[in-house]
């Protein structure tokens, strides 16, 4: 288990006297919800014991009635059937504070440009800091594997074995080459 520490600041907060955190941790049950405690500087906090490597969605749900996101999530996931967002996470094995987000001298790629990567499995690697083609270039086949496990039974089939290569033709800039290779690739998958 690893420690989590949430922090909603004090601006969002506005004028509501408390709150609390919801999140697949409780099953979602406001009668199970973690009571966040008021700072002096107007933030609302709450830590609790979370499992490393899982994934969980959460939110807030103020005393006047708001519920409201962590401006630092990332990523944020669409709640099925709801016109919400929720805030997401995977925990790593040792988390100091989900409050505010890892500032990297690096930009992040479009991940989503290497095939079988979508918009959800780009914002799980993310949060694994797996942000760059070359991040993921240099991935183990088992520990992107072991991502998408962890996130649950809808990643599950997902097949990484050939996001490495990928990348690696993506870090180097050679996008012809890339284009062949996922052309090769669905050639393939027709055939079979």
């Amino acid at each position: 288990m690893t420690n989590v520490t949430f922090t909603l600041p004090s601006d969002t907060v506005g004028n509501a006297t408390g709150g609390i955190l919801l999140g697949d941790f409780n099953h979602w049950n406001q009668a199970d919800g973690v009571v966040l405690e008021k700072q002096k500087n107007g933030d609302l906090k709450a830590s609790l014991s979370l499992e490393a490597g899982k994934y969980y969605e959460y939110r807030y749900l103020l005393s006047d009635g708001r519920w409201v996101n962590d401006e630092y999530a990332n990523p944020y996931t669409n709640a099925y059937g709801h016109f919400v967002d929720n805030c997401s996470l995977i925990v790593p094995a040792e988390v100091k504070k989900i409050s505010k987000p890892q500032l990297t001298a690096q930009k992040a790629d479009d991940l989503t440009k290497i095939e079988g990567i979508g918009k959800k499995i780009a914002e799980l690697l993310v949060a694994q800091n797996i942000c760059t083609f070359a991040d993921l270039a240099h991935s183990q086949t088992e520990t992107l594997q072991h991502i998408l496990n962890e996130a649950g039974s809808r990643f599950k089939s997902y097949d990484p074995s050939t996001w490495a290569q990928q990348a690696n033709f993506a870090s180097e800039g050679q996008w012809e080459a890339l284009k062949s290779f996922q052309l090769a690739r669905k050639n393939a998958k027709k055939l079979s």
